[in-house]
């Protein structure tokens, strides 16, 4: 009876082993892989964006960017110079149809 018992514990003491040793390090090794490939493409994206940020700081050390912005986005001018301002073309008034329940609105 113990001859019989011995070979399947061995087996499922094998069994496990290989599952300790090989599988489990495995998946945490694939899981690290897609982690470090995720890592690495925020990182990229982030030094582009950095990059772009300093571009845009090094555009504004300079005084016809500072100029530019002034005049569009605050409508400064320098002296003697006259800004106009256009305005967009009114908007279409809103038809009411002439059927009930519109009857009693007065346009």
């Amino acid at each position: 009876m113990a001859g019989r018992l011995v070979l399947p514990l061995v087996l499922v003491g094998l069994t496990v082993g290989v599952m300790l040793l090989g599988v489990f390090p495995t998946r945490t090794w694939l899981d690290q892989r897609a982690a470090l490939s995720s890592a690495q493409t925020e990182l990229a994206e982030l030094e582009a964006a950095n990059a772009e940020r300093r571009d845009r700081v090094e555009a504004l050390l300079t005084d016809d960017e500072v100029e530019r912005i002034a005049r569009e986005e605050y409508g400064l001018a320098e002296l003697g110079e006259e800004v106009y301002h256009v305005l967009p073309p009114p908007e279409d008034p809103i038809e009411i149809p002439e059927a009930w329940p519109f009857t009693r609105v007065a346009p």
